[in-house]
C-alpha cells in the first residue's frame, strides 16, 4: 500500500507541475534557510575539534555586577585574579584551564604586513582541547610557571610567516617579543570562542597584571573552562561554586553584587538575556523553539491552501474511492504520505542547496578558517524538520479531504 502511495504521490506531482514548484520552493526554501542556521549553531556550540569534550565541559564567561548605586555592567568582566580565586580552586571539577578571549595584532615582516589574533593560556587549555597537532606540541606547567617565551601556531601563521613546513625551534616575532615555535596545529573556526587563535602563548606574557585584586579583567577578557569527571557532577560544581560566591570580596568598592555561574554556552547566554540565574535555559529553549515554529508557519500556511486546491482538484478520484468503501482514515493517511513525500523531496532540494551555499561561504573566506558543512546531525535534524512540516501543512487538509461528502464528490464537489 505504501509503494501505492508513493507512484500516486509521484503521478500528481507531475500532474499539475505549477502546484508542485510553488510546493516545492516554499518547502525548499524554508529548509534551506533552516539548514543553513543549524549548520552554523552546529559548527559553533556542537562537538566539533577540539570542543571535543563540550559534554563534560562547562565554562565561566560571561556576568553581571550590580552597582552599589544603582546600574549593571555585564558581558565577559571577570579578571584573572576573579577566576584563579574563585573557579581555579574548586575541587570538584577533573581540571580548570584559565585564558584570555584573542586579541589582534599586526606585524610587519619584510615587504608583508601580518594580521594575527593572539591568545593567552595555561597549560590546562591544552590538555581539555583535543586540537590536532601537525607538529610539536602545547607548553606543559612548568614552563607556564616559569613565563618561558613559547609559542604555539595554527596552520595558516606557519604558512604566512614562515613559508615552510619545519618551524619547530623557530622564532616568532609578536609586539616585540620573541616566542620560540614549539608546536603547529589546525586552523580553528573563528566560531569557536574559547579555543580560536592564530598564536597561542603562555598566560604569564599577557600585560594584564595576572595578581591584581579585581573582578574586572579589562581587555581582550579572560574565561575559564571547567571540565567534568562526568556530566552526572555538574549540579556538584554549580553549587560548590556557588557557595564561594556567597562570600565573594568585591575589592573594587563599586559592586554589590554578582550574577555568574559555571554554565554551558546556552545558559550563559540565556542568563545574559533574562538576568535571573535560575530557570533560564528551559525559557530559552522554549523561545527558540516559538522562533522557528514561527517562521516555519507561513511557508506551512501557503502550502495548506495549495494542498487544499490540490485536493479540490481530485474531488472526482475522491469520490469515488469514497463510494467503493474507501475509510476515511486510509484517505487521510494516503494524503499525509503524500505531503511528506513532497516535503521530503524539498528537504533534498534544500540539502543540496545548503551544501552549495556553504561551500561558498568556505571558499569566500568570510568567516575565518571555517569549514561549514552538512553532516549526519544536520542531516537527522533537517529529515526531522521535513517530515514535521509535511504533518503539520497535511493534517487540515488531509481532514477537509476525508469530509468530502462521496456525491458531491464525484460532481466535482460543488455542491
Amino acid at each position: 500500500m505504501f509503494k501505492n502511495y508513493i507512484k500516486i504521490a509521484l503521478k500528481v506531482m507531475m500532474r499539475n507541475k505549477l502546484f508542485t514548484f510553488i510546493s516545492l520552493f516554499g518547502i525548499s526554501f524554508t529548509l534551506f534557510f533552516l539548514v543553513v542556521v543549524t549548520s552554523l549553531v552546529d559548527h559553533s556550540l556542537g562537538p566539533v575539534k577540539p570542543e571535543t569534550r563540550l559534554k563534560r565541559t562547562l565554562s565561566v564567561t560571561m556576568g553581571m555586577l550590580e552597582y552599589k548605586d544603582g546600574g549593571t555592567m555585564m558581558g565577559p568582566l571577570f579578571s584573572p585574579y576573579f577566576l584563579n580565586k574563585y573557579v581555579k580552586s574548586l575541587e570538584s571539577p577533573q581540571m580548570v584551564s584559565i585564558s584570555s578571549y584573542h586579541h589582534p595584532v599586526t606585524e610587519y615582516l619584510e615587504d608583508k604586513k601580518l594580521k594575527m589574533d593572539v591568545k593567552y593560556c595555561d597549560s590546562e587549555f591544552w590538555r581539555i582541547l583535543d586540537f590536532t597537532f601537525l607538529s610539536g606540541r602545547g607548553f606543559n606547567h612548568d614552563e607556564v610557571e616559569r613565563i618561558e617565551p613559547l609559542a604555539v601556531i595554527n596552520q595558516r601563521t606557519r604558512d604566512d610567516y614562515f613559508g615552510e613546513n619545519e618551524v619547530l625551534g623557530k622564532y616568532i616575532e609578536i609586539e616585540e617579543k620573541r616566542y620560540k615555535v614549539i608546536g603547529v596545529v589546525e586552523n580553528v573556526s573563528i566560531l569557536r570562542i574559547m579555543p580560536y587563535a592564530d598564536v597561542w602563548v603562555p598566560f604569564g606574557h599577557s600585560k594584564t597584571d595576572l595578581k591584581k585584586p579585581t573582578l574586572l579583567g579589562g581587555f581582550p577578557g579572560w574565561y575559564a573552562m571547567v571540565i567534568a569527571e562526568r556530566r552526572s557532577d555538574f549540579p556538584i560544581i554549580k553549587k560548590e561554586f556557588g557557595n564561594k560566591l556567597k562570600y565573594i570580596e568585591f575589592p573594587e568598592g563599586r559592586f554589590k553584587n554578582i550574577l555568574t555561574n559555571v554554565s554551558s554556552y546556552e545558559e550563559a547566554l540565556a542568563r545574559q538575556l533574562f538576568r535571573k540565574e535560575d530557570g533560564n535555559l528551559k525559557f530559552f529553549l522554549f523561545f527558540v523553539l516559538i522562533i522557528m515554529l514561527i517562521f516555519m508557519l507561513l511557508p506551512a500556511i501557503n502550502l495548506v491552501n495549495i494542498s487544499i486546491s490540490r485536493i479540490m482538484e481530485r474531488s472526482s478520484e475522491i469520490g469515488v474511492r469514497k463510494a467503493f468503501g474507501a475509510s476515511s482514515l486510509v484517505l487521510v493517511g494516503q494524503f499525509l504520505v503524500e505531503n511528506i513525500i513532497i516535503t521530503v523531496i524539498g528537504g533534498v532540494i534544500s540539502l543540496a542547496l545548503a551544501s552549495i551555499c556553504l561551500a561558498v561561504i568556505n571558499e569566500s573566506g568570510l568567516i575565518p578558517y571555517t569549514h561549514l558543512s552538512v553532516n549526519f546531525r544536520i542531516f537527522l535534524v533537517s529529515l526531522t524538520i521535513a517530515v514535521f512540516f509535511g504533518i503539520v501543512s497535511g493534517v487540515y487538509p488531509a481532514f477537509r479531504m476525508s469530509r468530502l461528502d462521496p456525491a458531491n464528490a464525484i460532481q466535482g464537489g460543488q455542491k
